[in-house]
């Protein structure tokens, strides 16, 4: 499957992710803010980024703006339960692929990575 980097400030949030993505088959590592995740970014690759957009640090925003800079193939899935800070993403529409309200449920988290892989894969040729 595909390997995820997921980025979230809550430990039940990002345990929950983690652990559906990782029963689907996916190899996820699991950050705890954005200054953590690009320091992972900077020596490893991933097919896809999950993020909140609300943490401490470097929130999700920042973080999908040098992600993909530095990465602009690689899908983001952003998460978040605030309004306003969703409308903020999908302000970066051109870079974000979806952003998923919370709380969701593990079949939601599931199926919107999977359909973002889906897109990716076919976008770039490979399916």
């Amino acid at each position: 499957m595909a390997k995820i980097l997921l980025a979230e400030d809550d430990p039940a949030v990002r345990e929950f992710v983690r652990r559906a993505l990782a029963h689907s088959g996916h190899d996820v590592t699991a950050v705890d803010d954005g200054l953590a995740a690009i320091e992972v970014l900077s020596t490893d690759q991933f097919d896809m980024l999950i993020t909140d957009i609300v943490m401490p640090g470097m929130d999700g925003i920042a973080l999908a703006l040098k992600a993909s800079k530095d990465r602009p193939s690689m899908p983001i899935l952003m998460m978040t339960g605030y309004a306003a800070e969703r409308q903020r993403a999908h302000n970066l529409e051109a870079l974000i692929h979806k952003v998923i309200a919370k709380p969701f449920s593990l079949r939601d988290i599931c199926n919107a990575v999977a359909d973002i892989l889906k897109r990716s894969t076919r976008a770039i040729g490979l399916a």
